[in-house]
């Protein structure tokens, strides 16, 4: 998603060599008309789906199962069911692929596709910890794929489907049983108890979150060399966002989402704009802040952990203040900036009005 209009969004490499995402691929995933669902396309989508599910019951990244597949493909995907060091719910994979076969079986009742979104649920269940946290990638890993995720909304993302599973909302309802229902609520309530206890604190005050926890001691962790541990400001606002739309939230809840918008408050940038010049990879292309009077407020992506300053970082993982002091590869390669804490303030107002009067 593109929360400012001049942000760019993060460049991220996958791990599938057979076929690129493309944007016209990724829209007829997220495709909810009803009449879509009832043609021979959107069945030709839904059984490539189920080609490129994994025997984990997952799918990979960055992959556009769309496009029409030739033989050789066909046949080279079949051969991969068995890998699972790609399977994944980085950059919206698995919960993408699981809501298109839910609002699929809806209109066809073809068993088939109900039975790949459970096996997509049970893949979900079978990748939270203890703790109540998702890693990255899972059941194999690889260095930071490990550690709980929040970046790019993982964790948030994989927590919204299971509640709208429990809730029997539309496209999800009547695709699970009883007993799946049981560790669907299970691990939902782990996850959000997870969220709780991974919040940063700065001496006694509770602020927001990082990318990345470590999984076992929940401490703020290091991922790619450029994304280091810190508060971060863009996944901490789907976080609270997601905290919000709890139902009669507890004393713990209403202090997690008070501390973070207070944080919030206190670190926006204010005077200027991200501006974007030109096209990414064309020569003369740039990312700069601007400084401009009118400009709505914004974030840094990352403040550091004993000063709370905001920082940018290059691929050498040393952090700096200003765009202009790392190369233009990840200056217009990633997401430095954003926008996303203010669209909460509004709805904050309105869940104060509702929960925190009531409670005093």
């Amino acid at each position: 998603m593109n929360y400012i209009k001049t942000t760019l969004l993060g460049a991220i490499i996958g791990f599938m060599p057979v076929v690129t995402a493309s944007a016209q691929g990724d829209k007829a995933l997220k495709e909810k008309n009803p009449e879509f669902f009832k043609t021979a396309e959107a069945r030709r989508i839904g059984d490539q789906l189920l080609i490129w599910q994994r025997n984990t019951g997952g799918w990979p990244k960055n992959t556009d199962m769309v496009k029409p597949l030739t033989d050789e493909q066909r046949a080279q995907i079949m051969a991969d069911k068995q890998v699972t060091d790609d399977s994944t719910i980085d950059n919206g994979a698995t919960t993408t692929q699981m809501t298109y076969l839910a609002r699929l079986w809806q209109q066809t009742k073809d068993e088939r596709y109900r039975e790949a979104f459970n096996k997509g649920v049970r893949y979900l269940l079978s990748g939270q910890y203890s703790n109540g946290g998702w890693p990255q990638f899972w059941p194999t890993m690889r260095n930071y794929q490990v550690h709980i995720t929040f970046n790019d909304d993982a964790m948030v993302n994989t927590l919204v489907i299971l509640r709208e599973i429990l809730k029997d909302r539309e496209p999800f309802a009547n695709l699970t049983d009883v007993t799946l229902d049981k560790q669907i609520e299970q691990a939902y309530q782990r996850g959000i108890d997870c969220i709780l206890n991974t919040q940063i604190k700065r001496g006694d005050t509770l602020t927001v979150w990082c990318q990345q926890h470590d999984h076992e001691t929940l401490a703020p962790a290091k991922a790619r060399s450029y994304e280091l541990p810190s508060y971060c400001s863009m996944e901490s606002a789907a976080i609270v966002r997601f905290l919000m739309n709890l139902p009669n939230p507890d004393e713990r809840v209403r202090k997690a989402i008070n501390s973070a918008m207070a944080w919030f408050d206190k670190n926006k940038i204010t005077g200027y704009r991200l501006e974007r010049i030109g096209k990414k990879g064309e020569p003369g292309a740039d990312t700069r802040l601007v400084r401009d009077e009118k400009a709505g407020p914004l974030w840094a992506r990352y403040y550091d952990l004993d000063t709370c300053q905001p920082f940018v970082c290059d691929r050498d993982g040393i952090p700096r203040k200003s765009l202009q002091e790392i190369g233009p590869e990840r200056r217009n390669g990633y997401s430095w900036y954003n926008n996303r804490p203010e669209q909460l303030f509004e709805k904050y107002e309105k869940w104060k009005n509702k929960w925190e009067k009531n409670k005093k």
